[in-house]
């Protein structure tokens, strides 16, 4: 009887650490996915220089809360050059940004009515 008892002890633990892990990696993976699809919140801005050749933007814009970055003029790079296009010094926009391999980059980049 005792082997008998000792079979089903063993089985129930192994089920529950497997149980344990599983729950464990989906937590993990839902944490990563709810991290990676967090819309970052837009900021307004006024456009200081748009230098196309360069694909930078300065702005003279508000608080980036995702950054924790006060209002301040700075220059950023801008992940897709086209987001220039449309765009000169001068102009209200309102725009997101993140750090991307070290350098501030503004991802999304839209105009505003004046």
């Amino acid at each position: 009887m005792t082997h008998i008892s000792n079979c089903i002890l063993t089985s129930l633990l192994l089920a529950a650490g497997s149980a344990l892990a599983q729950s464990t990696n989906q937590g993990a993976a839902t944490s990563a996915v709810a991290a990676d699809t967090v819309e970052t919140e837009k900021s307004e801005a006024e456009v200081r220089k748009v230098d196309l050749n360069a694909g930078k933007i300065t702005l003279k814009h508000g608080a980036i809360k995702n950054l924790d970055m006060p209002p301040m003029s700075m220059v950023f790079q801008v992940k897709d050059p086209a987001l220039l296009g449309q765009i000169k010094a001068g102009d209200k926009v309102r725009f997101t940004a993140d750090k991307i391999n070290g350098a501030y980059t503004v991802l999304t980049l839209e105009s505003t009515p004046k």
